[in-house]
């Protein structure tokens, strides 16, 4: 068979796949030891034919696929894919460009930079801005936060790329109660241990109060980096920007904003309210796997001062060929050498969906999200625990006993999938709509499978 012939099955396959969102279980048949039996066995001893590959990958993991496409996927803030971005994806592959230099793909590194300024625009972002394509928000936040520590011990007279850590001024990261866990690991691969860290009180919602930050900035000094919050996890909240950001100034510390989905408000002017301000941090971290619902993995950094983003991140080798007058080479932005053309993705979306087409899927998921709140909180006994101001819906029972055997009941019905989660000690469902295939039918048959599953808990 011929490569063209194996490529043209292939999309059937996958087509095949997309055509059965509809009805297949959201939550895959097989149980993990079933999938092992399944796919694994010896390291066959000599080669097999390509299409026998697929063919027998697709048939067997098919089972243990998760439909995460599905318009009825709630889970993770996970986004579906865009035809467009699919699409662009299976070029991606098919090109095969390593993003890392221009040499390596000339359009990749084009088509990069055009889709950055884009998102610059759409976000707020100051126009200096720099940026960065990396694997996800963990990446993003260690990009970003190694800018930020670069830059606050060189305030302090310290060179963190030469000299390391050891020796150098301490610094303090101030952070909200209720930051995501990947703002904790970036530090960490950073050097900046648990210690470093002073966590924020927070109000009911999970927003980092402003008079703790001040209370707590007044009584520190040195080198300092402060993590606001653009969209908790749980409840979608926001933290007050404006007062964040002229805090933070005030006492020298860098700003930076996980934004890992809650950004994308910016793209809708329905919603930018909730983030008013946040152009005004120094660093922003954000998914586009997320709300902008491209392939995984895709993950976006940015920067305000582009001389320690850069400072942070480049590296060069001997045999390295790089010509900085011609285009941007992505490895001075990036933790990465070798690196796939992610961007292309972004592009594809961004072009597809256009300036009104973001803003509508955007405002799309929120008020799919605000119709689960109306509804799910008249079914006897549900509390919905969180103020709906984006794509988050938090709920729960009387008791989490019931919370837990709720969503259990719900999850193995096929239906619909969502996680559970812990709000303030107690056990909580969390729904999150981030798909632009998310419609009117699919909240009616997920709120339909909660009333079922109340009714026989």
């Amino acid at each position: 068979m011929s490569e063209r012939e194996l490529l043209r099955r292939t999309a059937e396959i996958a087509s095949g796949f997309l055509d059965s969102l509809e009805d297949r279980s959201v939550w895959p048949p097989a149980s993990v030891g079933e999938l092992r039996r399944t796919l694994g066995g010896p390291l066959p001893p000599e080669p097999v034919d390509p299409l026998t590959v697929v063919e027998e990958l697709a048939a067997s993991a098919n089972l243990g696929v998760v439909g995460i496409p599905s318009g009825r996927y709630f889970g993770f803030v996970i986004g579906g894919t865009l035809p467009a971005a699919l699409a662009a994806d299976w070029l991606t592959s098919a090109w095969d460009q390593n993003a890392g230099l221009v040499v390596g793909g000339p359009a990749a590194a084009v088509v990069e930079e055009v889709a950055g300024e884009w998102l610059k625009e759409l976000f707020g972002l100051p126009p200096t801005t720099s940026f960065a394509f990396v694997t996800g928000c963990q990446m993003a936040h260690v990009t970003c936060l190694a800018a930020a520590r670069h830059a606050v011990l060189e305030r302090a007279g310290w060179d963190v790329e030469r000299s390391g850590l050891s020796g150098a001024p301490r610094l303090r990261v101030f952070v909200g109660g209720k930051r995501h866990v990947t703002v904790d690991r970036a530090l960490r691969l950073l050097g900046l241990g648990n210690e470093s860290t002073v966590a924020v009180t927070i109000d009911e919602q999970g927003r980092m109060r402003p008079d703790a930050l001040e209370a707590a900035l007044g009584g520190s000094d040195g080198p300092a980096i402060v993590c606001g919050q653009v969209g908790e996890v749980n409840t979608g909240a926001v933290d007050a920007m404006p007062e964040i950001a002229a805090l933070a100034k005030a006492a020298g510390a860098w700003l930076h904003v996980d934004g890992a989905f809650g950004l994308w408000a910016a793209a809708s002017p329905e919603l930018r309210q909730l983030v008013e301000g946040v152009g005004e941090a120094d660093s922003w971290a954000t998914d586009a796997h997320k709300w902008l619902n491209v392939p995984y993995d895709c993950g976006l950094a940015f920067v305000a001062h582009p001389e320690a983003h850069r400072a942070a991140m480049s590296m060069t080798a001997e045999y390295l060929v790089a010509d900085p007058n011609t285009a941007r080479d992505q490895m001075d932005w990036t933790p990465e050498f070798s690196r796939r053309a992610r961007g292309l993705t972004v592009y594809a979306a961004l072009r597809s969906l256009g300036r009104s087409g973001l803003a509508e899927l955007v405002e799309r998921c929120c008020r799919h999200a605000r119709r689960f709140a109306a509804e799910l909180g008249q079914l006897p006994g549900c509390e919905i625990v969180n103020d709906v101001v984006l794509n988050q819906v938090l709920l729960r029972f009387e008791s989490d006993e019931a919370t837990r055997a709720i969503l259990d009941a719900v999850q193995r019905s096929g239906e619909a999938w969502m996680s559970g989660t812990t709000w303030e000690g107690r056990f909580a469902i969390r729904i999150s709509v981030s798909n632009w295939r998310t419609s009117d039918a699919d909240v009616a048959r997920t709120v339909a499978a909660f009333e079922r599953a109340v009714h026989t808990v």
